[in-house]
């Protein structure tokens, strides 16, 4: 079978399955789950690939909505990454429901290239993307040895096919102080509320004096229980973001400072826990232009880009670090429309939006075809991926 007869079958099998892979997307949207309470959502996509002829593992690494869906045995093997994910009271307002049904509707048609060419597709159910970094935890316990490529799209406000992202890492913080009257005896109390706010501030300040594309951001969300009691407890979660891993160790150290200093000042006691760390985002730009070339071909000609870093985070950046990776956005929504709103949790729903996200899915899989079928191609993106290390 020529690569051109190939291309033609992938295109179509999703065609043919377009309304599965929109009743997986709508149910998704309609069900939302928060990181690592997806089971549903995983159930939906697992039984989805095993009646396919995948053979699926669900519960890998520990997490258990977490799965690995394999078509073929033989190497190179190119994975898709699934994420189905949603915001607190947001829904999916990230898209991660396209994405869902982009991974799974590649791997149903990039089975057409193995068919003929050999190697093997995994798609990846990777849980727990918003906050937790799930696919951190997975690249952690070895998910992703043994993977060749890896391919994911994402739903956005435009059409970056090649981009960087910002590294980054959670930080849970506590302060500890001591209840009293806040009128009669405040004298007794150590106030935990004022070792926070200080902190805040001190943290505002420190703003002025880090790199642009350096992010600190932060809620309290614990702030005392009465107006007339000395707060002895508060807690607050901060996102730390840097353009590479190397300052991201530095800027961390200098808001825990921002913290400390307040413990001293107060005499309330800091408690504090650093979460899962996003790695920053490499795009592989061969595997990219493979990528572009086959969006073109489907009518959605995009110009590449030239992998600027985006400010924000995404733990598909720590499977980056391990795989010749790409995760290009693909637009559903006008570029004033921002992800982790309303608004694009609506446009996340359309059947314009899917259309998008299913050529996404086609390119992927043709992509998928490309390195199956040219030695030297898989070669040349290898090559750029370790000359990048």
């Amino acid at each position: 079978m020529g690569i051109e007869e190939l291309r033609k079958k992938i295109v179509g099998e999703i065609s043919a399955s377009r309304g599965e892979l929109a009743e997986i997307s709508r149910r998704l949207h309609e069900n939302p789950e928060i990181a690592f309470e997806e089971r549903r959502s995983s159930a939906l996509l697992t039984e989805f690939l095993a009646s396919h002829g995948f053979t699926v593992e669900k519960g890998i690494c520990g997490l258990p909505t977490a799965f690995r869906a394999t078509y073929g045995q033989a190497r190179p093997v190119i994975a898709f990454l699934a994420e189905y994910d949603a915001l607190p009271k947001l829904g999916h307002a990230c898209g991660h429901n396209l994405i869902a049904a982009s991974a799974v509707a590649a791997g149903l048609a990039a089975r057409r290239a193995v068919d003929a060419l050999g190697g093997a597709i995994v798609v990846f159910g990777t849980p727990g993307e918003e906050l937790y970094g799930g696919k951190g935890i997975m690249a952690d316990r070895g998910a992703f040895d043994g993977v060749d490529v890896a391919m994911i799209a994402h739903p956005g406000g435009g059409n970056f096919f090649a981009m960087n992202t910002l590294a980054c890492e959670t930080l849970k913080v506590q302060f500890h102080g001591r209840a009293a009257h806040a009128s009669a005896q405040p004298e007794a109390g150590v106030n935990a509320l004022d070792a926070m706010v200080q902190s805040y501030n001190a943290i505002n300040s420190l703003r002025q004096h880090i790199p642009a594309r350096a992010r600190v951001s932060g809620v309290i969300t614990d702030g005392g229980e009465a107006a007339n009691i000395i707060p002895a407890h508060t807690a607050a979660t901060f996102i730390v973001r840097a353009e590479n891993d190397f300052y991201l160790e530095e800027l961390k150290e200098k808001v825990i400072n921002c913290f400390a200093g307040a413990a001293k000042a107060t005499g309330a006691k800091l408690e504090y826990e650093w979460g899962e760390h996003y790695a920053a985002m490499a795009t592989n730009m061969a595997l990219a232009r493979l990528f572009e070339r086959n969006m073109a071909s489907l009518g959605r000609p995009v110009p590449l880009g030239d992998n600027a870093t985006m400010n924000f985070s995404t733990d598909v950046g720590n499977v980056s670090r391990l795989v010749p990776t790409i995760h290009p956005f693909v637009a559903i929504a006008p570029g004033d429309v921002p992800i982790h709103t309303p608004a694009f949790a609506e446009a996340a729903a359309t059947e314009a939006a899917l259309d998008c996200l299913l050529d996404a899915a086609r390119a992927m899989a043709m992509t998928a075809a490309d390195v199956l079928a040219d030695p030297k191609l898989l070669l040349k993106v290898r090559n750029e991926f370790d000359e990048g290390k």
